[in-house]
């Protein structure tokens, strides 16, 4: 039995960060400014913190303009909206970004509707949720943009393929499925409540893990030759020795990749996808909001 090819999302990654690189200077000749990406944090979350950290780092590494406002956990809510208000009439301002989990006394949706939708580079808006059910063009969460991505790099057309997703959460298993529906796969959105969740699995030739629960598909649920992505990831317990427990994902990595023919490692896999694609949709949305054309397909 031959091993799983192992699909590289951390070079995929630096690949995209380079074409972005490319578009976005060719941007800024033709704009006369560099496209730029607000990120707002309300909080001390440490999680958090590294994240912003690293999108403000490859914001400005890719040559756009990175804006950054740290509230305190305490800010009002409508602080946070009037903060909103001010960067969608910011010309400067292409792409906005509401780190979530916000605080307790806020309302995440409220938050997320009050964002202009062509500057909602995260793809969260109603809007732009309603565009990608109907199949108009808007901005997709940035996490099943990268695995849609990663997929048709390994496989080519993904037409009539059959693809499971497990997980129906709005970041990644709703649009995720609507992607896979746009490549025309056949798509089966399973969840906790799902029947006999590993004979579903076991049909599919992509398999997209996305339910936040360590190591939980394990290789006897893929169909031999199927392309998997772990979208989850996951700190295991320490064990004897160790300071922290190492990070998994969705899938029990070893089983599987004995029986898969393509699979995401946990780390490298889909996780450096997402900044990745969340600085292509901020050059793409520069192009938009200033009514410059773009071959959008070609980044």
């Amino acid at each position: 039995m031959t091993e799983a090819s192992i699909i590289d999302g951390k070079g995929f990654a630096a690949g995209l960060r380079e074409r972005v690189s490319r578009v976005a200077a060719d941007f800024e000749a033709k704009a006369g400014r560099k496209a730029g990406l607000a990120v707002v944090l309300v909080g001390e979350d440490p999680a958090s913190q590294v994240y912003v950290r690293n999108k403000n780092k490859q914001t400005v590494a890719c040559g756009m303009n990175s804006f950054e406002h740290k509230l305190p956990v305490e800010t009002p809510e409508a602080d946070l909206l009037a903060l909103v208000e001010k960067l969608n009439a910011d010309p400067a301002v292409d792409g906005i970004l509401v780190q979530l989990p916000l605080p307790s006394h806020m309302n995440e949706q409220k938050v997320i509707a009050t964002i202009n939708p062509d500057k909602d580079v995260d793809g969260f808006h109603v809007v732009n949720v309603g565009r990608l059910a109907t199949g108009l063009p808007g901005f997709v969460p940035c996490t099943p943009l990268g695995c849609v991505m990663l997929l048709k790099d390994k496989l080519g057309s993904l037409s009539g393929l059959d693809a499971v997703v497990i997980g129906r959460s709005n970041i990644v298993g709703k649009p995720m499925a609507q992607l896979l529906l746009a490549e025309s796969c056949t798509v089966t959105i399973a969840h906790s409540r799902t029947r006999d969740l590993p004979a579903v699995v076991r049909r599919a030739d992509i398999v997209v893990a996305a339910v936040g629960r360590a190591e939980m598909v394990k290789g006897d649920w893929i169909k031999p030759g199927a392309t998997v992505i772990d979208v989850g990831i996951n700190r295991l317990p320490p064990a004897e020795g160790e300071t922290k427990g190492k990070l998994v994902g969705d899938v029990d990595f070893a089983s599987a990749s004995q029986v898969a023919g393509a699979i995401t490692p946990v780390p490298g896999g889909v996780g450096p996808m997402t900044i990745a694609v969340l600085l292509r949709n901020t050059v793409v949305a520069a192009h938009r909001n200033a009514g410059i054309g773009l071959d959008e397909n070609a980044i």
